[in-house]
């Protein structure tokens, strides 16, 4: 028989943890209310969220994710579904939105597709059921099939770029953005405005921003009263490299346009390089403009519509974050601004010498 032996007379007991019960108490709110605090809810009053973390500190609680993991069933991971995992703009959303997952006690489970084809594989597998507890899809394009595979999932649902009905929606305006990029080379006095575009409906996607971007380039275009000068190139590749050879293109032309708007900014990177290239001025002889904000853009000097890259899969994360907190919260729809940032990129139009 094994013997236990009496602890010694010096040996204390070891104080029990706090709970978020004790910091609720301490605080004078509900425990839904120290949670809230905790993840630094736009919805809790700052005097709130100050008398909540000062409880904590005193009481030297933090939370266990574990723990609360085990007590609900809950697998404390969030799936992320990403069409591409290396490009930039996908790239900075994860990481926006993992900060916020993070600090909460999350682990992301990323999922890359790649092309149409492995996004219809995947929602023919649906790898998510019992992985996950909600799902984060970024700007991929779903049909009512993919949509309806995700709801039956019964879990927390948010979109970042593709707007679907009934779920919550992190977005820019891409039409606005768009306008905006014409508008500021109209005021510089261009009227002869080329678009270069991405790939279209590049690896079977065929992603909604490329679509209200061309939208939104017609619609200024057409308002100024230059519709028959509409002109679309779509780059044959993806990024600098597609930029680069759409501009190309544009050069073998007998004339060539004042200005250029990129549906995004790597291609207008690729596009200014081509003109420097061959020694044409930018904006002296070519103005060029993007959309993105892209991290480079500076480094090239570009004209850019900027949009808040970072802060859109932070603001999806925390949405998440928010129905896991309450399943009855109602769908909601938020639109981040975009701004213009002028750079060396753009000028008044070039004008022909005369004889």
């Amino acid at each position: 028989m094994n013997v236990v032996p009496d602890p010694p007379p010096h040996a204390v007991r070891r104080p029990r943890r706090a709970s978020i019960l004790d910091v609720a108490a301490l605080a004078g709110v509900s425990a839904s209310t120290v949670s809230r605090s905790l993840r630094g809810h736009s919805s809790i009053s700052a005097a709130t969220r100050q008398r909540v973390h000062e409880a904590a500190q005193q009481l030297s609680y933090s939370a266990s994710p574990q723990a609360s993991g085990l007590a609900s069933g809950r697998t404390l991971t969030i799936g992320v579904v990403v069409p591409f995992v290396t490009r930039w703009f996908f790239v900075n959303v994860v990481a926006g939105a993992y900060e916020v997952l993070h600090e909460a006690g999350y682990d992301v489970l990323l999922y890359h597709l790649g092309t149409g084809e492995a996004r219809d594989r995947f929602f023919e597998r649906m790898p998510l059921s019992r992985r996950v507890d909600a799902v984060l899809t970024l700007t991929v394009p779903l049909t009512e099939e993919h949509t309806l595979a995700l709801r039956a999932l019964d879990m927390p649902l948010v979109t970042v770029g593709a707007a679907l009905p009934g779920v919550s929606c992190v977005r820019i305006d891409d039409v606005g953005a768009t306008r905006t990029a014409v508008h500021h080379l109209l005021h510089q006095g261009h009227e002869d405005i080329v678009m270069i575009t991405g790939v279209e409906d590049e690896a079977d996607f065929g992603f909604a921003s490329s679509r209200c971007r061309r939208e939104g380039y017609r619609e200024a275009m057409e308002a100024a009263g230059l519709g028959s000068r509409i002109d679309v190139v779509s780059a044959a590749t993806y990024g600098i490299e597609g930029g680069a050879a759409a501009m190309a293109a544009l050069m073998d032309r007998p004339t060539l346009p004042t200005a250029v708007v990129a549906e995004y900014d790597e291609l207008a990177i690729g596009a200014i390089r081509t003109l420097r290239r061959a020694s044409i001025a930018v904006p002296g002889r070519m103005s060029v403009i993007g959309v993105d904000g892209h991290e480079m853009a500076s480094v090239v000097d570009l004209t850019t519509v900027a949009q808040p890259v970072q802060e859109q899969g932070a603001v999806a994360a925390r949405m998440l974050l928010d129905t896991l907190a309450d399943a009855e919260a109602s769908p909601t729809e938020v639109v981040l601004p975009t701004r213009l940032t002028v750079r060396g990129s753009t000028g008044t139009p070039w004008s022909r010498p005369s004889n």
